[in-house]
Parts: C-alpha cells; sequence; structure tokens
C-alpha cells in the first residue's frame, strides 16, 4: 500500500526573524552577541519592535530538513503548533510554498503568540539569537494525528521538543502509530545538553521506540556519558538497528543492523555553518525514502550538508536534484 507521506517531521514551529544590527546596538540592547538565548514574552516583543527591515522564513530544525527533502520531489508533512495570528499564518503558508503540508491548522483563541527566533546578524558574520518558544513548546499527544502519523513511511523527531513531557508524549504517540503501521521512526538527537537534561527518558525512547537515530560526535558520546565516541556508537548500536553519527570534517559512520559504513567528505572552510546538520538530515532520509544503500544515504546527507554551509542561513539555495544528479548519486 502506498503512503500519502515519504517523510513527516514534528518539531518546533519557529519563525525565523533575521536583521542586520551592529555591535553598537547590541550593546544598547543588552544582546550577548553570538549566542542562542532564550527570552520571555515582553522581551521578545520589546526586541521584534525594535528590528529594521526584517526578514521572515519559516524556521525550526525539522522544519529545515523537510524542506530539503520537498526541494528533492518526496511528499512531506509536518506536525507543529503555531497560533492564528500574522507569524503563525505566515509559517503555515511558508511551509506549503517549501511543498511540506503544514498538517495543524493555526490555533485560534487566547494561546501564547507563535514562536519566535529574532537573529541579528553583525556585519562580520555572526548571529546573535534571541528565541522565544511561544505556543510551539506547547505542543503534545493532542496535535498528534495518529492516521497521518500511520500515513507515513518515515516519520522524523526533533530533539529539542523533549524539555516539555507534553512533548515527550506527541513524540512517543507518533512513533507508536507510524511503527504500528509498519514505518520507520526516529530522531535528530539536536543537542547534548538536551541529552543532559533528559538522558534516560533519551535512551528508554531510542531502545524501545525508535529505528534509527542521528547526531553528532558530542550527542552520541552524550548518550552514555564517555568521551570514547566509538563506545558510544557501540553502545547505541546495541539499543538502535541503525545509528548515524556526523563526524563534521571527519565524515559519517554508520552502524546499521551489524553492518558499519564509513563516509568521508570534503573538508571545507564554512560560510555559515548553521543548518547543517538539518541539511545532512534531509539528504541521508532522502536516500532512506528512496530506498538507496547506507553509503549512498550517508553521501547524499553530506552533498547536501556541504552545499547548506556554502552561504548564509540554514537551507541551501541551489536545485538539490540537480547536486546529488551532479554527484552521480541518483
Amino acid at each position: 500500500m502506498t503512503k500519502k507521506y515519504k517523510v513527516v517531521g514534528i518539531g518546533n514551529a519557529v519563525v525565523d526573524v533575521l536583521t542586520v544590527a551592529d555591535d553598537s546596538f547590541l550593546e544598547l540592547m543588552g544582546i550577548e552577541k553570538g549566542i542562542m538565548q532564550l527570552v520571555e514574552r515582553d522581551r521578545a516583543e520589546v526586541l521584534y519592535a525594535a528590528m529594521n527591515d526584517r526578514k521572515q522564513a519559516a524556521g525550526g530544525s525539522v522544519a529545515n530538513t523537510l524542506a530539503g527533502i520537498g526541494k528533492l520531489g518526496l511528499p512531506t508533512g509536518f506536525v507543529g503548533r503555531v497560533h492564528d495570528d500574522a507569524l503563525g499564518r505566515f509559517y503555515a503558508d511558508a511551509m506549503e510554498m517549501d511543498g511540506t503540508r503544514f498538517i495543524n491548522p493555526p490555533v485560534p483563541g487566547g494561546e501564547l503568540p507563535t514562536s519566535r527566533s529574532m537573529i541579528f546578524v553583525s556585519p562580520d558574520g555572526e548571529r546573535s539569537m534571541n528565541t522565544y518558544l511561544g505556543i510551539s513548546a506547547e505542543l503534545g499527544s493532542d496535535d498528534v494525528d495518529p492516521d497521518v502519523a500511520a500515513d507515513a513511511e518515515i516519520v522524523f523527531l526533533e530533539g529539542y521538543l523533549f524539555d516539555k513531557d507534553k512533548g515527550k508524549e506527541a513524540f512517543i504517540a507518533m512513533a507508536r502509530a507510524c511503527r504500528a503501521a509498519g514505518g520507520l521512526a526516529g530522531i535528530a538527537i539536536s543537542d547534548p545538553f538536551c541529552v543532559e537534561r533528559h538522558r534516560d527518558d533519551f535512551l528508554t525512547l531510542i531502545e524501545h521506540d525508535l529505528d534509527y537515530v542521528i547526531g553528532n560526535e558530542a550527542e552520541i558520546k552524550s548518550l552514555f556519558e564517555t568521551e570514547d565516541l566509538e563506545e558510544a556508537i557501540a553502545k547505541t548500536a546495541e539499543i538502535c538497528p541503525m545509528v548515524v553519527c556526523t563526524r563534521s570534517g571527519d565524515g559519517v559512520s554508520i552502524l546499521a543492523n551489524g553492518e558499519r559504513v564509513d563516509v568521508p567528505v570534503e573538508r571545507i572552510v564554512p560560510v555559515d555553518a548553521t543548518g547543517a546538520g538539518d541539511g545532512f538530515a534531509a539528504g541521508f532520509l532522502y536516500g532512506l525514502a528512496s530506498g538507496a544503500d547506507m553509503r549512498v544515504c550517508g553521501e547524499m546527507g553530506c552533498a547536501i550538508a556541504g552545499e547548506v554551509i556554502r552561504h548564509i542561513g540554514p537551507r541551501a539555495d541551489r536545485n538539490l536534484l540537480a547536486l546529488l544528479r551532479d554527484k552521480g548519486l541518483v
């Protein structure tokens, strides 16, 4: 039976709002340069109002990955939570324009505003991010339609959602409904600090409810609190059929069903490393959904990540199918 979606993602629906700002403006507004800070609603409104020539984009880690898979021509869907306000409607429309179905309509009524990350880009290229979590942090199992999860060949989860119990419940509901219908469920770990905060829950989820896990060296090591990467990959592989560890300039190591594949990468100096992991996941999942072998899946991921880091912003501008064709991967 053909399913409606190749990949359905669940994650934070965050509007990225970008503006250019010099150091004196950052100092005036009390913005710490070059880091991501969480801000409260009042602070978010002050910063948003202070931004000139705002550029807006539908952001969030899973959304970036889905946009890449959609650009490669596969049907995708996104489960997220936005408010029925101007930014929320913008987000839903932007996802649809990128070829990904925004499954849950914007929520009306007295809810929190749509989540946003206000990004101040300095003339030297540094990005200072101020993120207001808003309504997306309220995503829960009520937002998961089991029929949508069952109609996906692959579901993809974002580790950041783990900070709220409701988010964990949404994850588990999504993974179980997909797998019960014969699909694959997996996660991008997102952040080693996320693992530090919820290690036991992460390990339980990976062992009992997931088919694949994607993480970088720091994230995979954090799962088992070891500095020995090989040990961490081996231990993760004991509880999950497929482990994908991205090692920046050292390529990617994939351990799937007892077989190991190491995929090298071309070393380049990134223009902007934002979104490299999201781009890798897009290529890898495209390969997985298309029935490619593990090496080709890894090579596809590396090709798209390499394209993403060659320019400013978290998404690749060029035709991704042509890119994979040029590299002999499709």
